[in-house]
């Protein structure tokens, strides 16, 4: 059995990094010696951001997004095309495509995917919210941005499923060959998808 070298209170915070995603007990280690070793310039700044993010944050009554604020930041913005709804499966997927740049949207969170197996059905997650802002009008598009995979797929077809009869048009995301990538390097699946996927040039 090791022998403990720090106290409780820094053990305490090596296990809470530690269950940080992409963080794990030896780089929780790391980041904690990091903290204590920057005490002032980083540990108290840290757990003061903590606190208020924690004593503020709020879920988006909208679109289910992460801000302090409700409405978010994103449905308040005047400047987005609100015709268009980019449907994702987490608030993480919302800030990848924000990070594109690629569209100047509204968005809607479902958070996560339909799964049976972990009983996980329709009610557990927000596409009401989302039938619900279709169905108050002034949306044109809904662009299904879920990952390719079965509960992302089965996700996505009971969504259109729901908004069928409803004057708005349904897209989702390409899916195949990656900017470059090579195909000698993708697997059959992707390769069928971008194959099935394809478009003319």
């Amino acid at each position: 059995m090791a022998k403990r070298v720090t106290g409780p209170e820094i053990e305490k915070l090596i296990q809470l990094l530690a269950k940080v995603p992409g963080l794990g007990p030896r780089s929780a280690r790391r980041a904690a010696l990091h903290l204590v070793k920057k005490k002032d310039q980083l540990l108290g700044p840290l757990a003061s951001a903590m606190s208020e993010a924690h004593q503020k944050v709020r879920i988006c009554s909208n679109c289910g997004n992460v801000d302090t604020m409700d409405p978010c930041t994103v449905c308040t913005d005047d400047r987005r095309d609100r015709s268009t709804i980019i449907v994702c499966e987490d608030v993480s997927d919302l800030w990848a495509l924000e990070r594109s740049g690629a569209m100047n949207t509204a968005y809607h969170v479902l958070g996560g995917t339909l799964s049976p197996l972990d009983g996980i059905g329709p009610d557990d997650l927000n596409i009401r919210g989302l039938i619900d802002r279709v169905m108050q009008g002034g949306v044109r598009e809904i662009i299904i941005a879920v990952n390719a995979t079965v509960e992302g797929q089965t996700t996505a077809h009971y969504i259109t499923s729901q908004l069928t009869g409803l004057d708005v048009k349904i897209t989702r995301l390409a899916h195949g060959v990656p900017v470059g990538g090579e195909l000698d390097y993708l697997d059959e699946g992707t390769l069928t998808a971008a194959l099935r996927s394809r478009t003319a040039i």
